[in-house]
């Protein structure tokens, strides 16, 4: 059954203050246009510069996810997103004054009042999800985090977390879709260790941060001296004390599982950044901000060559990206001079691999050593330029308008001839991708043998 995107239906405001910069700033919620997706608009700054909340546009994530373009930032999104996202609202303009959207209390229930206030409405947009149609692995062993995502009819999340820390240990937590997101995660607040807070703002950062919009935790056998700095630190009047559970000032916490709870909170929050909801079963071990974006990079690839599947390919076949009439639909070659049969794996503006099954039955094969038959090298050359091409013209919305010419082929090797019976396989690498040009590395293989290699720069022209 086809679902129909979402906006709200009013517009509606929040002020608030940053939680790293201490700006206090005002957030506006408008209705959007139907596929406009959603975007953070600067009112504060000239030409008031729009900026897409997705993953193309993430700029930094050293304190939170903060999304950019041509210097205009917006930091600390996450929680906004996260609201967004928990009520599935897939189209929305947000307007803010400052560089940081407010923290309010920590965690997204705020902001997700605020949209249930104004209520959702439906557009005349068919929504379109990313399906996870095999398991999906993410590790990070620098960051020690395993996200493996698996097939599934609708969103899931299984999270957990093991922080070695006497009053933490190890929590887990699940959302079974996105109607419990509201009472079971949507409070969930922000938390860190009193450790980082003094390192925090030493540093200079959290100049917003207080009890108010996050839970501290310490040690059980923390130092008096620390508590003391603490207050001086947030300029609390009365002593700063610490509960038995380890949380400063005994702030209750909302769930007996809260800290596990906003992870997820978190992890909904970064996957909107993909721009298009996700059918699948996300299961995270100790993951955050840094390696949730990561991942929605990850992500992104494998939709983008989904997309460009359902573009070209009307018959989608196990292990082949690009059939022979895909191919003809992106490029202008025809026989005899079409020398890619299929595109087996495309990670778009990354790499490229191509198939050519060698034949007998060759146009060349008649006069190009004709008691010996060998694939001319330059054909190679051709073929390995045409699996590029691919790539290249992948990234135009209409590649059928364009071409893409060879401006120069260098540190060119043959290294084995090619002959009848051989399938050739070119794996072609970016080494650098511009919209109208493009230098790819390429090579040519029969099994595991190199028969050719070359560096390639291509330009795309209009036909």
């Amino acid at each position: 059954m086809q679902e129909y995107k979402q906006t709200i239906g009013g517009t509606i405001s929040y002020t608030g203050i940053g939680l790293h910069t201490g700006e206090i700033t005002t957030i506006t919620f408008k209705p959007a246009g139907k596929d406009d997706g959603i975007v953070f608009v600067r009112v504060d700054l000239p030409n008031m510069p729009i900026i897409p909340a997705d993953i193309e546009h993430v700029v930094d994530i050293s304190r939170g996810t903060t999304i950019g373009i041509d210097g205009a930032t917006v930091s600390t999104i996450e929680h906004v997103l996260a609201a967004i996202k928990g009520l599935d609202i897939d189209n929305i303009k947000i307007e803010i004054n400052g560089p940081e959207a407010p923290v309010a209390d920590g965690s997204a229930m705020p902001f997700l009042k605020l949209l249930k206030q104004v209520g959702l409405v439906q557009q005349d947009s068919i929504r379109e999800y990313f399906e996870i149609e095999e398991p999906i692995n993410f590790t990070s062993e620098t960051e020690n985090v395993d996200i493996v995502i698996v097939p599934s009819s609708e969103l899931k999340v299984t999270f957990l977390v093991d922080y070695q820390h006497p009053l933490l240990g190890t929590q887990y937590t699940w959302l079974p879709d996105l109607s419990y997101f509201e009472k079971e995660f949507a409070s969930s607040r922000t938390f860190c260790f009193v450790k980082e807070i003094l390192m925090l703002k030493n540093a200079g950062l959290i100049k917003g941060g207080s009890l108010d919009n996050a839970v501290v935790i310490g040690e059980p056998d923390i130092d008096p001296a620390q508590l003391e700095e603490l207050r001086k630190v947030f300029n609390y009047k009365d002593p700063v004390e610490i509960s038995s559970e380890g949380i400063i000032n005994n702030t209750p916490l909302r769930y007996y599982n809260e800290f596990v709870r906003h992870k997820v909170l978190d992890l909904i929050g970064d996957i909107a950044l993909l721009g298009v909801p996700i059918k699948g079963h996300i299961l995270a071990a100790r993951s955050g901000h840094k390696t949730n974006v990561e991942l929605v990079k990850k992500l992104r690839k494998i939709q983008q060559k989904q997309q460009l599947q359902k573009l070209y390919q009307k018959r989608r076949t196990q292990n082949i990206v690009f059939d022979i009439n895909a191919i003809q639909k992106i490029l202008p070659h025809r026989y005899p001079f079409l020398f890619v049969d299929k595109i087996v794996e495309f990670i778009p503006g990354e790499k490229i691999i191509g198939i050519k099954n060698v034949t007998i039955n060759e146009e060349f094969f008649q006069g190009h050593f004709p008691g010996h038959p060998v694939m001319p090298g330059v054909l190679i050359i051709e073929a390995m330029a045409q699996t590029g091409g691919i790539m290249l013209l992948n990234n135009l919305e209409n590649p059928q308008n364009h071409l893409a010419y060879f401006a120069s082929i260098d540190n060119v090797k043959f290294r084995k001839p090619v002959l009848p019976g051989d399938i050739l396989r070119f794996e072609l690498t970016v080494i650098s991708l511009k919209r109208n040009l493009t230098k790819m590395h390429g090579d040519a293989f029969v099994g595991d043998t190199k028969v050719c290699e070359g560096d390639f720069l291509a330009m795309v022209v209009d036909r």
